[in-house]
């Protein structure tokens, strides 16, 4: 990007929330660009699981096969990670896994957003895991659910030293969950937005810096279908927390 003398790349600049329908000043109410690729993300799911699916044929066509591959693989995450029993809250998990997936790729396309590269949108979804899985812990064991930080198999003057760890640790978890999937998301789009600054500054003679961005954009694309799984398996790992406190 030109500014003034030189050539000037803005990585950061992408992340930038703007009205869509001009302005500057932000309000809560206000469609932003966030708004439109969260539901351009949901449209793409639907469109997936719904649309794709709706003959349910014997012999399935490449949007029902992928749609039931990925049922199917996230039913056994749940099940083989946190038990039989949290099979259902199955529908939570999906939906859960399917809006970062098409999030993330979806904002590998030239001049899109990308809404899980910002902390509000994935510290709202590791809240939402957070307080679900812990008023799930309460409800079906009460003040049980508190030997989830009581480590009966350690030595006991241990355990009060454990025990505060594991609370500390636990009421980490929503920071550490959201800004995991955040962090990877900026951190490489701004790493790619670089790489395309430079093949733009070196016009025909950027080979490098065009195989570069060409090899990144399939890194990236690990590490949208990557983060994808461990937000998913994550939640699937308190959530077995919840169902299972005893240590």
């Amino acid at each position: 990007m030109a500014d003034g003398p030189g050539f000037v790349i803005k990585p950061m600049d992408q992340f930038i929330v703007k009205p869509l329908f001009g302005g500057d000043v932000v309000h809560w109410y206000t469609p932003t660009n966030v708004t439109l690729w969260m539901a351009l993300s949901v449209a793409a799911v639907a469109l997936l699981l719904v649309y794709t699916t709706r003959g349910r044929a014997l012999v399935p066509t490449r949007g029902q096969s992928v749609a039931e591959l990925s049922y199917g693989f996230i039913y056994k995450m749940v099940e083989d990670v946190s038990g039989k029993d949290a099979v259902r809250f199955f529908p939570y998990v999906m939906t859960l896994f399917m809006f970062i997936l098409f999030a993330n790729v979806l904002g590998l396309i030239p001049f899109a957003f990308t809404p899980t590269s910002h902390i509000a949108v994935t510290a709202v979804m590791a809240l939402a895991v957070f307080l679900t899985v812990t008023a799930l812990g309460f409800i079906l064991h009460g003040m049980k659910f508190l030997q989830l930080f009581w480590i009966s198999s350690a030595p006991l003057p241990l355990r009060p030293v454990l025990a505060l760890i594991e609370v500390i640790s636990y009421f980490v978890r929503p920071v550490s969950h959201s800004i995991r999937l955040a962090g990877a998301m900026m951190a490489g789009h701004a790493v790619a937005k670089v790489f395309a600054g430079f093949a733009g500054a070196l016009g025909v003679g950027a080979v490098i810096p065009i195989v570069a961005v060409t090899a990144l954009y399939g890194l990236e694309l690990l590490v949208a279908l990557i983060q994808a799984y461990v937000f998913t398996i994550l939640t699937c790992v308190y959530l077995k927390d919840a169902l299972h406190p005893h240590h």
